[in-house]
């Protein structure tokens, strides 16, 4: 029954390529040198990959996404249950961060650039910042919704500090705090896409825009799958590990 409910979600993509196929070489699209078939963008794909060049791309989007993404995420999970559990802390930093929140991760590249150069922290340090914000705020409003009631109940039986963070806030927590990780991971690949086509010379990104250049639409249409694949990959495996930790209590 899984596996024709699976088939049956596909049939409308499998629908989509035969129509972009059909279209392509029937040259119904106006402009259709810019509208490859997508058999061309397979094949493209398999050359790609062939070659080389696509994996040596890929590594190298996918070692910055990681980097960047664990080590803000970690940062932002430690400050938002400071922020969360201890009220002055909260007072003091809040007010910093709600001025650095709205601006947008990619509006740091050019501070980032002047202070880093163009090298492998650079990239990095846009997706710290990139995860950093939303995992924080996701965990300081986990924090702070947990019933106050049970704190207190804790306390009394005599619960140490630490032995309330790790037994009732951060579990009590992890709905919020695996949403910001789900709306994060997906966000991590756009922003790593966007900042290597603007200052890093390697990467996906790099890549997508030597293509444009040379008018190679099959190429960016390669890359933009690419992209894709991975934002769906990401957010889907932190559905699965939200609904793996916290289903029980649903």
């Amino acid at each position: 029954m899984e596996r024709i409910k699976a088939a049956y979600s596909l049939f409308p993509v499998f629908v989509f390529l035969f129509i972009w196929e059909m279209a392509a070489r029937l040259e119904l699209i106006p402009g259709h040198f810019f509208f490859p078939p997508f058999s061309a963008v397979v094949h493209e794909f398999y050359h790609l990959t062939a070659n080389g060049v696509l994996p040596t791309n890929f590594l190298k989007s996918l070692t910055r996404v990681l980097i960047g993404f664990i080590t803000g995420s970690i940062a932002g999970l430690l400050m938002g249950i400071l922020m969360g559990y201890k009220e002055s802390i909260n007072k003091t930093f809040h007010p910093i961060f709600s001025l650095l929140y709205p601006i947008p991760a990619v509006g740091w590249l050019p501070v980032l650039m002047l202070w880093f150069g163009i090298s492998e922290m650079l990239p990095i340090m846009i997706i710290f910042i990139c995860s950093f914000f939303p995992v924080l705020y996701n965990t300081v409003t986990g924090i702070k919704t947990v019933d106050k009631d049970l704190i207190k109940v804790a306390k009394t039986l005599g619960a140490s500090e630490g032995g309330i963070l790790s037994t009732i806030l951060v579990p009590l927590a992890l709905p919020n705090i695996c949403t910001g990780l789900r709306l994060e991971a997906g966000m991590a690949w756009r922003v790593i896409i966007a900042a290597e086509m603007v200052a890093i010379p390697t990467g996906i990104g790099a890549l997508l825009m030597r293509a444009e250049s040379l008018i190679r639409i099959d190429i960016v249409i390669v890359c933009l799958i690419v992209l894709s694949v991975m934002c769906l990959s990401f957010e889907r495996f932190f559905i699965y590990m939200e609904h793996k930790l916290t289903g029980k209590w649903r």
